[in-house]
């Protein structure tokens, strides 16, 4: 029997972890309260013209309905939005996106994947629901 070289364990690689981004300045409780969080149900979605990520949310809460302009065409077919009842900032300085004013901003998760999820209550709240 010939003498065969022991094979050298390899050690297996390190994996590599990505930076902890910075954590975002604290705030206050006091400064937390004055964001107006509420549920909203979407009547209906819109994709924006000449926009590939764009699309317009018309959502009601309650006491009113607003239009989100959100880029979120990548991830959703607007008939999976609609009848949905998602989290919104309301309160959020306006601005016009794409031509089409703003009125607040519906709340999404993304993950390292890049999967993004927008954000759901878990019961069925009524419309207008403040959250906090």
């Amino acid at each position: 029997m010939e003498n065969q070289p022991t094979p050298t364990p390899q050690a297996s690689p390190t994996p590599t972890v990505p930076p902890t981004p910075p954590a975002p300045p604290e705030v206050t409780f006091d400064e937390f309260l004055k964001f107006d969080f509420r549920v909203g149900k979407i009547l209906e979605v819109i994709a924006v013209e000449k926009s590939k990520k764009l699309m317009r949310i018309i959502v009601d809460f309650g006491f009113e309905k607003r239009q989100a302009v959100a880029g979120l065409m990548q991830y959703y077919k607007p008939e999976e939005l609609v009848g949905k009842k998602c989290l919104f900032l309301l309160n959020l300085k306006r601005r016009v996106i794409a031509g089409f004013e703003s009125q607040c901003m519906i709340l999404a998760a993304e993950d390292d994947k890049g999967v993004v999820s927008v954000l759901q209550p878990e019961k069925d709240v009524t419309e207008g629901a403040k959250v906090g």
